[in-house]
């Protein structure tokens, strides 16, 4: 089947769970510079949280682009990784309402790392459907980033009940392994 009606979906549902992000950020009541300190750690955790949607609509978008169709495994795949991105803002509030208290931080690391395997079983599904040999199989490869970043998510949410701080470096570290854009697909699928 085709993959427009996924794409669109997952776009919507992208664009939603940035909007539910910044809905969440409280206006100060004065125009002083000193009325953003106190929400230093909101705006902190929304804006790692807003880079980290935005790598998963990137690298999702250029997944799809590799793809020439859908199935139905697919499409349950895809939802899975859209359950967990939904939890993005309710984490990301959490832990910068919270200050970056323990449970929090480690709280926003699981989620992350449930989305770093969602996002990897619906590689895995797109391969099954397009075949091992297929230009997104080539392109993907063995995922050895993303292998990286589910380990260090394992780290960082460990390392929160020792040092919250340090895990929240984790989470920037994997981020900016991953804010430069693949270019694995693209790569495969130049003319």
């Amino acid at each position: 089947m085709g993959k427009g009606r996924l794409e669109a979906f997952s776009d919507g549902v992208i664009a939603i769970i940035i909007t539910i992000m910044v809905l969440e950020l409280k206006v100060p009541h004065s125009a002083g510079l000193d009325a953003l300190l106190p929400l230093a750690p909101v705006l902190g955790s929304y804006v790692l949280s807003f880079v980290y949607v935005g790598i998963y609509w990137n690298n999702h978008h250029h997944l799809l682009q590799a793809a020439r169709s859908v199935d139905g495994r697919s499409l349950w795949a895809n939802l899975h990784l859209l359950f967990w991105l939904s939890l993005i803002p309710f984490c990301s509030g959490w832990m910068g309402e919270n200050h970056f208290e323990t449970l929090p931080v480690a709280l926003y690391g699981a989620v992350l790392f449930m989305a770093g395997i969602a996002y990897y079983i619906l590689c895995r599904a797109l391969i099954a459907h397009h075949g091992p040999e297929s230009a997104l199989a080539l392109a993907i490869g063995d995922d050895r980033k993303g292998k990286i970043s589910l380990v260090l998510y394992v780290v960082a949410v460990t390392l929160a009940f020792f040092s919250s701080a340090a895990a929240f470096a984790v989470y920037v570290l994997v981020a900016a392994l991953w804010f430069i854009p693949d270019r694995r697909i693209e790569a495969r699928l130049k003319p």
